[in-house]
C-alpha cells in the first residue's frame, strides 16, 4: 500500500484475558508516554455490531493514546481471536466541564454519510446534555487473528461521547440511550456500537 499513513489520538478497546499477553500489554501500557488514561472497562455491544462481529469480549482494556501508528503496532504483536477496537478521533465536537467523575464511554455509528449539517446538528444536540463531558467524530479500524465474514460499513461515520456522573453504569446507559433516541426523533440515524463501563482507572492523565 502506497497511502499515506495518517496519525490519529483516539481510543482503543482491546479484550482482557488474564493470560500473559494481556497482562503484558497492560504493563507496557502502564509505562507507554502514548497512552493518558488506561481503565478496565466492560463492554456491552448492541445487537447491531454483533452480527459484524461475533468475536467479542466481556472485559477490556479501554486507554486513550496520542498517537495510532504505535497503537496499530502494538495490537499487530498483541493480536488475537477476540477483536480489538481502535476509534481514531478526526474532529472534536465539544469538551467541557461537568459534575462527576467519568465512568462511561459510548460509541455510536451514523447509517448515512458524514454531512456537516447532521454533525452540527448532533453537536448542537449533545452539548445541551449535562453529563456529557467530550463528544467526538471519527473512524474505527479492528484487530483479529480471524478475519471478520463481512464488512463493518460504517466504520467512518463513528460518534464517540465521554460520560461523566456519580449515578449508576445502569443509570448512564439508560441516559445515553435517550439520547440516542432524541438525536433519532430528529431525523439523525445514531445508532449504538458499543458501551463501555469504566471499572477500575489503571493510569489517570497527568494534568
Amino acid at each position: 500500500m502506497s497511502e499515506l499513513q495518517l496519525h490519529f489520538s483516539g481510543y482503543v478497546c482491546v479484550p482482557y484475558s488474564h493470560n500473559h499477553e494481556s497482562v503484558e500489554l497492560k504493563e507496557l501500557w502502564e509505562k507507554s508516554k502514548n497512552i493518558e488514561e488506561l481503565h478496565f472497562v466492560t463492554g456491552t455491544f448492541s445487537s447491531d455490531s454483533r452480527s459484524f462481529f461475533p468475536e467479542l469480549a466481556n472485559h477490556y482494556l479501554l486507554a486513550k493514546f496520542i498517537d495510532s501508528e504505535k497503537i496499530y503496532s502494538e495490537l499487530q504483536k498483541f493480536n488475537q481471536e477476540n477483536t480489538s477496537f481502535v476509534f481514531n478521533i478526526e474532529d472534536e465536537l465539544f469538551n467541557h466541564e461537568v459534575e462527576g467523575e467519568r465512568n462511561f464511554l459510548s460509541v455510536y455509528y451514523l447509517e448515512y454519510g458524514k454531512g456537516y449539517d447532521e454533525f452540527q446538528e448532533i453537536a448542537n444536540l449533545l452539548v445541551k446534555k449535562n453529563q456529557i463531558e467530550t463528544a467526538c467524530l471519527g473512524n474505527m479500524m479492528t484487530f483479529s487473528t480471524i478475519p471478520p465474514k463481512f464488512k463493518f460499513p460504517y466504520s467512518d461515520n463513528i460518534v464517540i461521547i465521554e460520560v461523566a456522573s456519580e449515578k449508576s453504569h445502569q443509570s448512564v446507559k439508560k441516559y445515553c440511550e435517550q439520547t440516542k433516541k432524541d438525536a433519532n426523533r430528529r431525523g439523525l440515524t445514531l445508532t449504538n456500537f458499543l458501551s463501555l463501563s469504566i471499572l477500575e482507572n489503571l493510569k489517570s492523565k497527568v494534568k
